[in-house]
């Protein structure tokens, strides 16, 4: 079994430091692809490493198929970890780095043999294994540092940002290589630690998103946790919203006109806007920020939908698509609008959105979501 769960986990350095992890408390099932994603400094590799037994644990109980592993050396623990660097030895092969370890433990030639032609089957390096690490690309050294840990068949394997050495065209390949490893591998749970959001939407079951800063003495270091498309569409907070998705969502400041059940009346720089949210926990007057994601801004003067007036700021041509810098308001941010690759649009152009009710979010003056009341797929 390699359920992980992750109980009131904190991580404090030294007494009188702010806390690195507050109240981590999350559920891995077995087999689960989960991706901890979040801004430099909000504990990531903290927390994996915690699951490896590289960093002690200040408080919180942390067990791996149901078995407390706070106090066992990670050896005992039944993980495998990939780091950021590749760390081959330059004079073995590549079978030879892959069997390093199971050697080291004394394990049986003839099954370290098997384990490691497996292995090199599922990364496709069975024409690599006589080859030195100098003679290898930087997605084919990433890969068997991957090899190294499928050899041990852990229960869990950990992932420390594996592609921030390569550029983007490899980045991309050892991405779907390391989904095709979770697809082949199924029982093994998996932990990878990024920073790049493509990574976390296109690679987890589900992510953690975590928080650095003040905020994780206040609310946890947790900001959310569950699907990629949850996140996406159904985020708790503002931090969330404007983290997930590139570009980001476009979040416009508003003050609440009236609230029903099933629906919002925002004023957005004099214009009232329906948002499809039940939001009766404020009052009316309430200050309120009103997202909205740059896909589903629509432009024209007809259509269903409140009109928002914008000027064009900047234009950038992407070839499938094309994404509008605007200006909305003086005191207001810079909005997104994602558009289809040719675009006539240009830099000083006036132009009108519409904003449909049923894409908006709301969030309050402390930045918490209010309830949507009609729900985009998960």
């Amino acid at each position: 079994m390699s359920r992980i769960d992750f109980k009131q986990i904190c991580k404090r350095y030294a007494p009188g430091l702010p806390l690195t992890i507050n109240n981590a408390n999350l559920t891995i099932e077995k087999g689960e692809f989960c991706v901890f994603v979040g801004p430099s400094g909000c504990g990531k590799s903290t927390l994996l490493r915690m699951v490896a037994g590289l960093e002690d644990i200040t408080s919180g109980d942390l067990a791996i198929g149901g078995r407390r592993v706070n106090d066992l050396e990670p050896a005992q623990r039944g993980v495998a970890m990939v780091f950021q660097s590749y760390a081959l030895y330059p004079h073995m092969t590549v079978a030879e780095n892959m069997a390093f370890g199971l050697r080291v433990l004394g394990s049986d030639k003839i099954a370290i043999e098997k384990k490691v032609k497996r292995a090199a089957e599922i990364l496709q390096l069975t024409h690599l294994l006589d080859r030195l690490p100098k003679q290898l690309s930087g997605g084919q050294r990433q890969r068997v540092a991957i090899g190294r840990a499928i050899v041990k068949e852990p229960e869990v394997f950990l992932f420390d940002e594996p592609l921030s050495n390569l550029d983007a065209a490899l980045r991309v390949q050892t991405r779907l290589e390391i989904a095709k490893l979770h697809h082949d591998i199924g029982t093994a749970s998996m932990i990878y630690v990024t920073h790049d959001q493509v990574e976390a939407m296109t690679l987890a079951d589900k992510i953690v998103l975590l928080r650095a800063g003040k905020s994780v003495e206040e609310s946890g270091s947790v900001a959310q946790f569950g699907s990629p498309m949850d996140l996406y569409h159904r985020p708790q907070n503002l931090f969330v919203a404007e983290f997930i998705g590139s570009p980001k969502m476009n979040v416009l400041p508003g003050k609440l006109v009236r609230a029903e059940a099933d629906h919002a009346v925002v004023e957005v720089h004099g214009e009232q806007v329906t948002a499809a949210v039940d939001a009766r926990a404020a009052k009316p007057g309430d200050v309120i920020s009103l997202g909205i994601r740059p896909e589903h801004l629509l432009t024209g003067n007809e259509g269903a939908g409140a009109a928002l007036h914008a000027s064009v700021r900047q234009l950038e041509r992407l070839g499938d698509s094309s994404m509008l810098y605007l200006d909305i308001a003086a005191d207001a941010p810079m909005a997104t609008l994602r558009v289809e690759g040719h675009s006539g649009a240009h830099a000083g152009d006036q132009i009108t959105l519409r904003v449909r009710a049923e894409h908006c979010h709301l969030f309050d003056s402390n930045g918490q979501a209010f309830r949507r009341t009609v729900e985009l797929p998960a």
